[in-house]
């Protein structure tokens, strides 16, 4: 039998806009069963890599495939379902009224500030995935009064109503304080190692926010692939020094697999 394609597959991914290179010759390849981390400085390219995986930036050269689909050939419309995502830039496109149950439901029908009509079958659905992310009793909570943590809750069971394959967490700790932000990993390692979760790849700055289920890491620096592989090839001292240009120590745990790392400045 055929070996299965992989779930994405980017080979010499460039993205140019005017004379400013956003991307460059990046390659980038998920198998199935795989869970990422995305690392790099702030202006490295991850915006620019998610973007162009939601078909929202089109590639200047090179490939992406999808999902065993190929950008150009195929309307990536019909594939931007299957790719949930958990970023802190819809938050402010949230009716501060709408209750968390309607937020969720939203996520099926790709809309923000709920309008098309709705089936009870989706109330349903949405009040079991706010129980599976531990939020089923803020279902008829509105989006104002829920804390930061809840929202990133609320936000992760939107992006599964649709059933993705990929779930991208884009920064999903941003403004979280220390214990929620522990709650939430906690729950993001429950659900990496759930039978039927959806390949995770995670956009951050912070290695303690990577979870022992993560497995692989891809690196960019300055709009190219710096590093990519098993995590401990990538989340090292060296690597990730080099990746941010500043004398980095990295620690793993043995017992837990939590990573800490400090600056030397």
């Amino acid at each position: 039998m055929p070996a299965p394609s992989p779930l994405l597959a980017i080979e010499g991914l460039t993205v140019r806009r005017g004379a400013t290179v956003l991307l460059e010759d990046v390659s980038w390849r998920i198998e199935r069963g795989e869970h990422w981390v995305v690392l790099g400085a702030n202006g490295c390219g991850k915006t620019s890599l998610l973007k162009t995986l939601l078909g929202y930036l089109s590639p200047s050269a090179g490939s992406v495939e999808l999902l065993g689909r190929s950008y150009g050939q195929t309307d990536w419309r019909e594939l931007r379902p299957m790719i949930g995502i958990v970023t802190s830039a819809i938050q402010a496109s949230i009716p501060a009224a709408e209750p968390a149950v309607e937020t969720v439901i939203s996520g099926r029908y790709a809309q923000l500030d709920l309008w098309a009509p709705t089936q009870r079958v989706d109330y349903t659905d949405a009040r079991r995935l706010l129980r599976l992310v531990g939020a089923g009793g803020l279902a008829d909570r509105p989006w104002l009064y829920l804390s930061q943590g809840e929202r990133q809750r609320i936000l992760i069971a939107r992006a599964l109503m649709a059933q993705p394959r990929l779930l991208i967490l884009d920064e999903p700790c941003a403004g979280l304080d220390p214990v929620a932000r522990a709650e939430f990993l906690a729950f993001v390692e429950t659900l990496a190692r759930q039978p039927r979760s959806p390949t995770l790849v995670l956009v951050t700055h912070h290695v303690e926010e990577i979870t022992p289920a993560f497995t692989h890491a891809l690196g960019l620096k300055r709009g190219r692939r710096h590093a990519a592989g098993p995590l401990d090839a990538v989340v090292t001292s060296r690597m990730l020094s080099s990746l941010f240009d500043a004398p980095i120590k990295v620690r793993r745990t043995r017992r837990t697999g939590a990573y800490t790392a400090s600056v030397d400045v």
